[in-house]
């Protein structure tokens, strides 16, 4: 089975660390894996395969060889622990990460499904440049890092002697080829296959959910991240516009050229959106707009359908092996009559146990919804059951 995903031109780098690197500075799908209810009972069973030499060629198109499935990762990549950790089921791998992904992580409810990752040594900050002393330290089978970024994070590690993996970032497409190259590196490409029919499987459950709801016409939908100088927003290039899209939206901003865009009060005001949704990459929350008295023609802001971002075990902006809980929160948004048939309370907690063999709490699934930030949104009260 293949995403039917709306075509989109791959987003640039710096629209990716826009997003990435501002965390820094400021299921029915459970029966495709058999999941189990304790992440212990998963990690001993799902032991890893044979070892085998074999040759990954990584996305700058470089073939890195390796002697069998790794036992120690150092990542530069802020998403990439969450979705080592899904595709391994454990945090047993993982040995040094991004400043940013240390701070989601004790801020989020990753850090409590797997309290070693609030205590992961930093090998990088939000400009990803590897302290290489630091990473040599940690003694790493492999290290990943951004492939489009320019030499100089890649070079130094590969002049020390490290194997490193180049990967790209922002498309559903891409975030597919990660998972299937940490099951590689991890000696887990059934568990990796098996997620990737599990998110295809959401991909046209959440499309058959909301289809019946378009006969009117998508809604116009805004997101917004905060910067030093008010909002950027995501265009048609971004991961934004896929979920969008995806949940039955329009994505007012998607003919916008520019990278990460800057908007203005007036351009919130011309586009007028149905519904607004804060990036969680920042601390904005939806009453923030709605104190906003230069906002208060806003469609979104007067019918009160401003919305914070959800914090799972990775921010739901950006793609993650989370992502389809991100596809089914954005179709309830947008069509809130969809709750009962969508559960999805229960698909996280489903998802939790799929991906991480973690027993989710009704409490920390209230977290993880942001039901304090969201609280006085309109329909909102349909996340509570």
């Amino acid at each position: 089975m293949t995403t039917s995903a709306p075509s989109s031109t791959p987003p640039t780098r710096r629209t990716v660390l826009r997003g990435l690197g501002a965390g820094a500075a400021a299921v029915g799908g459970a029966g495709l894996l058999g999941a189990c209810s304790s992440r212990d009972v998963r990690t001993s069973a799902a032991a890893a395969s044979p070892a085998s030499a074999f040759t990954l060629t990584d996305q700058r198109g470089k073939k890195v060889s390796f002697d069998g499935p790794v036992e120690r990762i150092a990542t530069a990549i802020i998403p990439s622990p969450s979705m080592l950790a899904a595709v391994d089921g454990s945090y047993s791998h993982i040995v040094g990460i991004n400043e940013s992904t240390l701070t989601a992580n004790r801020e989020g409810i990753f850090g409590t499904v797997f309290p070693e990752s609030k205590k992961t040594t930093t090998i990088a900050g939000a400009d990803f440049v590897p302290n290489v002393e630091t990473v040599m330290g940690l003694e790493p089978d492999v290290v990943l890092q951004w492939a489009d970024m320019g030499d100089e994070i890649i070079k130094p590690l590969e002049s020390a002697g490290l194997k490193v993996i180049g990967l790209t970032y922002g498309t559903q497409k891409m975030m597919e080829t990660w998972v299937g190259f940490f099951g590689r590196l991890l000696g887990k490409e059934e568990r990796a296959s098996s997620l990737l029919a599990w998110m295809h499987a959401e991909d046209t459950a959440v499309r058959k959910l909301v289809e019946p709801h378009l006969t009117d016409g998508r809604q116009k939908v805004l997101y917004l991240k905060a910067s030093a100088d008010g909002f950027t927003t995501a265009t048609g290039s971004d991961y934004v516009t896929h979920w969008t899209e995806l949940a039955g939206g329009r994505n007012v901003a998607a003919g916008v050229s520019a990278d990460a865009p800057q908007v203005s009060t007036e351009q919130i005001i011309a586009w007028d959106p149905e519904v607004v949704l804060l990036s969680a990459f920042d601390e904005k929350a939806p009453s923030d707009l709605y104190a906003d008295k230069s906002l208060a023609s806003v469609r979104a802001v007067r019918d009160r359908r401003v919305y914070k971002v959800p914090l799972g075990g990775y921010r739901w902006d950006p793609p993650c092996c989370e992502s389809p809980l991100m596809w089914r929160w954005a179709a309830q948004i947008l069509h809130p009559e969809i709750a009962g048939r969508n559960g999805l309370r229960q698909k996280i907690k489903s998802t939790f146990d799929l991906l991480y063999g973690y027993d989710i709490s009704a409490a920390q699934t209230d977290q993880v919804l942001r039901l304090g930030l969201n609280t006085k949104s309109a329909n909102y009260a349909g996340f509570h059951s």
